[in-house]
Parts: C-alpha cells; structure tokens; sequence
C-alpha cells in the first residue's frame, strides 16, 4: 500500500513540474509577444468571411400567395427552423435569409376550392407552385446549394 501511495505522489509531483515548465516558457519569453501580433493579422483576414455572412443576412425571402379561395386557405411559411402562419389572400411576408438555413418554403392548402397560386423568392432565385379546387395544396421551396445560395 505504500508503494501506490508512493506512485500517486510522484505522479502528481511529475505534472505538477511539467505544468509549471511549461506556463513559465509561454509566459516569460519574449517571443510571446510576436506570436501574438502575427494572430492579429490572422484575426483580419475572417472579415471579409463576416462581411459575406453579412451579406447574407441581408439577403431576404419573400413568401407570397395570391389567387381566389372562397372557403379560406391555410398557409405556413418559413425556413427548416420556423413554422409560420397564415390564412388571408392575398398573403405577402418577407423574412431575413440565415446562413445556416437548409430551405425556405411555403404551402398552401384550399379548404374547399379556389385556385391559388404560391411562390418563394430569394435574391433572383423564384420557386412557385398552384392549386385547383377541393384541398388541394400549393407548394413551393427553395433549397440551400453547397456552395452557398439558394436554388
């Protein structure tokens, strides 16, 4: 029992100096200081990947639904994180663009005929679709690329 207790003592007195050595060299050498004036020119060239999200935020989607529905019509809207809503014609929204969206849609669904007409646009990028009569739904979406942008 005492050889373990022996063991774990020097163990933790092992780390302990290798700890110590090694706070004291990244601490006290002058050559710390150039390390950290050439992360700051690293830390310029992210700007123009943050000017680019920017404009993508800037980027919206417009969700639009037009067209006759006697009875109502039921519509939802959104990206893969929300689920909006909607019921009156003609029905127009706008949402900013986030980056990490994997698509916009929009759905609408008559409630006992009509005819409408559906569309999602970001940027020059338009998906549309359109319904006729009973419950038909009208359908759109546009799909984020792998390269960026919608399509």
């Amino acid at each position: 029992m005492r050889l373990t207790r022996a063991c774990a003592v020097s163990a933790s007195c092992i780390a302990l100096v290798a700890m110590t050595a090694c706070t004291s060299d990244s601490g006290d050498s002058p050559e710390s200081s150039p390390s950290t004036k050439s992360s700051s020119p690293s830390e310029k060239s992210p700007s123009p990947s943050t000017e680019e999200s920017e404009k993508s935020d800037s980027e919206t989607a417009v969700f639009k639904v037009s067209g006759t529905a006697p009875s109502g019509v039921d519509i939802t809207y959104g990206s893969d994180g929300t689920n909006l809503g909607g019921n009156t014609l003609p029905f127009s929204k706008t949402m900013k663009v986030k980056e990490d969206a994997l698509y916009y849609q929009i759905t609408a669904q008559l409630q006992g005929g009509g005819d409408i007409k559906c569309s999602v646009t970001i940027g020059d990028h338009t998906k549309s679709g359109r319904a006729q009569g009973g419950y038909n739904i009208c359908s759109a979406q546009l799909n984020s690329g792998f390269s960026g942008g919608f399509s």
